[in-house]
């Protein structure tokens, strides 16, 4: 598996976040981890990034366990996070904060072709790459977010809640983007969101976290006709 968690488990203080959680993300996929607000999903993320230290378990990325190094050595991999309520620097400007995602991963002569790219993919952001982030709506904050991370040549990339606080048809479009990056360029995508249904629809493969521990996993069209995934996540 391209990345692979192996019996998980995080804490905050006395706290237990996750508790044995493991998962599979194969390469080229898009893998949605699922649940309520509070079930460990964010945590997950952050256990993976480094973000919060692991009480035990192992992180492996391509076959290498990761888990025992550093934060920015693990986006040197190419493990990038896009955080949850999107964390954008918002006294810089969009190029600003474009350049700082590439600080890390990408070479130098690499910077001209990664704003190509990033434009491309959102033209909104380079009508406005002067703008300061402040500016700018939720929507082009997301996306600013995302091309962020996308300027580091992120080999998987960590998506937390993008859906959240945007628009109907906000979201619509994050989550077309989200598709173009898996299908256009192949890009691996491990995806946290709230919106259970929406996440289904664009994800192959989808886990459940309920109180830090995974309770059920499958097929995304499976677990969309699931009876227990329906009468709690869908309405159904």
């Amino acid at each position: 598996m391209f990345l692979e968690l192996r019996d998980i488990s995080a804490s905050y203080g006395a706290i237990q976040a996750l508790s044995k959680v493991s998962l599979n993300v194969p390469q080229g996929a898009i893998v949605a981890l699922l649940g309520s607000n509070g079930a460990g999903k964010s945590s997950t993320l952050n256990a993976i990034c480094k973000l919060i230290e692991p009480s035990g378990g192992e992180v492996l990325f391509d076959g290498k366990p990761i888990h025992k190094l550093k934060s920015d050595d693990i986006v040197r991999q190419g493990l990038v996070q896009v955080p949850e309520g999107r964390e954008v620097f918002k006294d810089m400007s969009v190029e600003e904060n474009l350049e700082l995602g590439a600080f890390v991963r990408a070479k130098a002569k690499d910077q001209a072709e990664n704003f190509e790219r990033v434009y491309a993919m959102f033209p909104r952001l380079k009508e406005r790459r002067a703008q300061r982030a402040s500016t700018l709506s939720g929507g082009e904050q997301q996306m600013l977010a995302i091309g962020r991370a996308l300027m580091a040549r992120p080999r998987i990339l960590l998506l937390d809640e993008p859906s959240m606080g945007l628009s109907p048809l906000l979201v619509e479009q994050i989550f077309q983007t989200i598709t173009r990056l898996n299908r256009e360029q192949g890009l691996t995508i491990l995806l946290v969101e709230q919106d259970v249904r929406l996440a289904l629809t664009v994800a192959s493969y989808a886990y459940i976290l309920e109180n830090g521990e995974i309770t059920l996993q499958g097929p995304s069209e499976q677990l969309i006709n699931d009876p227990a995934v329906r009468r709690a996540y869908l309405g159904a």
